[in-house]
């Protein structure tokens, strides 16, 4: 008996601290405080345009909302913020692209002190944007380009990761001269090189064939190379007094591939044509055709690869001799190693400068 109201009281004591457990709040989590950046820690500003970063449900995080997801960042840098734009990075415009690089640029002649910049970008055409930027922004200091492939609403979102990790590479004194560099998933690549190799997976971002630049781990950031192209502050193209890029469209090269297609390009305007050919420069169906015709209405054309790798051989054109025929302007232009989108990006940016297709095909060269 004595027994059974033992049990008995035992059994009445646990249910009545398991309804008092019930009845109390759960305790609530510390929140992560911001860290103290050291006095002398290297200042890096966050310029965000937005993308899926930011894209969280019920509304765009905004740059100071980024920066509030780093407590640990004070370890690493002095961040700063500011909101360049809160866009899908579909939706920039490539006048806002100008206006950005103008911005960085100004930043960084303004203040000296600067150490880097992180910019964040939608991943659909962020290694356009950040080879736009590597052939613009005229500077020394790191510029690191951001994103993430899930948005903050999203189990598993990467991007607070990686824009720490971006913030780490600004603040690292190793980053300076190596251009613009994409940061995504531990990894750091060239803006010339990188792409986007999956719809969907956080690897995403690869360099294919010449690999990563470095890499961003727990104890340091670690450099392997370096990219042998020029690139920012070794950049020619000034785009201070520039308001508008020219138009350059890609078309790509498949069975059959009608010519009719370049030819209404140049026809609404384009002043050049990048052609993504399957192999290292052949064209299919009518196409030749086409090209012919934006030749002879002035138009660049210049052969790149969809394959993912290897290049389009280009030679420097050689001048007449003095007293020579001239020869016709040779507007066929050979795409060497770059993707086709990013051909069309130096093009623009090439027909800023320069109408002259041998110079034009330097630029193919050395860049």
């Amino acid at each position: 008996m004595r027994a059974l109201i033992t049990s008995v009281a035992v059994l009445l004591l646990t249910l009545g601290l398991a309804e008092r457990s019930a009845a109390q709040p759960p305790t609530p989590q510390t929140p992560q405080i911001p860290q103290t950046p050291a006095p002398d820690a290297p200042r890096v500003r966050l310029v965000a345009t937005g993308g899926t970063i930011s894209n969280r449900s019920g509304g765009r995080l905004t740059a100071e909302e980024l920066v509030s997801l780093m407590p640990t960042v004070g370890r690493y840098a002095k961040p700063e913020f500011e909101q360049f734009a809160n866009l899908a990075s579909s939706q920039l415009t490539l006048e806002q692209w100008l206006a950005l690089a103008k911005r960085l640029n100004q930043l960084f002649k303004e203040d000296t002190a600067l150490a880097g910049v992180v910019v964040t970008s939608g991943t659909d055409t962020l290694e356009e944007l950040a080879y736009f930027l590597d052939l613009t922004v005229r500077t020394e200091k790191p510029v690191v380009v951001v994103g993430s492939m899930r948005n903050p609403s999203t189990l598993g979102y990467e991007g607070a990761a990686n824009l720490l990790e971006g913030f780490r590479v600004a603040a690292d004194p190793a980053a300076t001269g190596r251009g613009v560099m994409v940061v995504l998933n531990d990894e750091i690549n060239a803006a010339r090189e990188v792409t986007k190799t999956d719809a969907l997976r956080l690897d995403t971002f690869q360099t294919r064939g010449y690999g990563v630049l470095g890499v961003v781990d727990s104890d340091r950031v670690v450099f392997y190379r370096k990219v042998e192209k020029k690139h920012t502050a070794q950049s020619e193209f000034d785009i201070t007094d520039v308001t508008t890029l020219p138009r350059v469209d890609v078309v790509i090269t498949y069975q059959g591939a009608p010519g009719d297609l370049i030819k209404a390009a140049v026809d609404n305007g384009a002043k050049g044509i990048i052609v993504a050919t399957a192999g290292a420069g052949a064209t299919s169906g009518t196409q030749g055709e086409g090209i012919q015709y934006a030749l002879e209405k002035g138009a660049f054309v210049v052969s790149t690869t969809r394959a993912g790798s290897g290049r389009i051989a280009g030679r420097l054109r050689v001048a007449p001799a003095a007293g020579a025929a001239a020869a016709p302007p040779n507007r066929r232009i050979a795409g060497e190693d770059l993707a086709p989108v990013k051909a069309r990006l130096l093009l623009m940016v090439a027909l800023t400068k320069t109408q002259d297709p041998t110079e034009i095909q330097r630029i193919f060269l050395e860049y």
